[in-house]
């Protein structure tokens, strides 16, 4: 029997995390003060479009990519830098954003509610041309 549910854990780690609005991740990218992560799969982003200027970081790599001690460390991962996840509804950027937190990461949110809230608010998508 499960002692908590995904959905649970979800909403705890929001408890502990900043969750913001599509409006507020673009004002936040506007002024350039953040790097935005999309943590969806390949195959998630060619369906659904990105947000102009996120960088891929599929959800099973972050923890990699953000210790500066594995080799796979990705330089745009910086404990001392504005960093938003995101990812198609919420979820995994909610728990990967409280993941970061306790790495270390104190500048970390997340986009509440994913790309499903960006496209929501109307906000600009960038459609992959691969033919199909």
């Amino acid at each position: 029997m499960l002692t908590k549910t995904a959905i649970q854990l979800v909403q705890d780690a929001k408890s502990r995390i900043e969750n913001l609005s599509a409006d507020q991740v673009a004002s936040e990218l506007d002024r350039g003060d953040a790097v935005l992560i999309d943590l969806r799969e390949p195959g998630e982003q060619e369906q659904t479009g990105t947000i102009p200027g996120a960088l891929s970081a599929p959800r099973g790599m972050l923890e990699f990519y953000a210790d500066p001690s594995s080799p796979y460390h990705r330089s745009e991962f910086d404990p001392d830098r504005r960093i938003i996840l995101h990812c198609a509804a919420g979820g995994r950027s909610a728990l990967a954003a409280d993941t970061l937190r306790q790495m270390g990461y104190a500048k970390v949110a997340h986009l509440d509610g994913g790309m499903k809230a960006w496209t929501e608010a109307g906000r600009p998508v960038v459609r992959s041309d691969s033919g199909s």
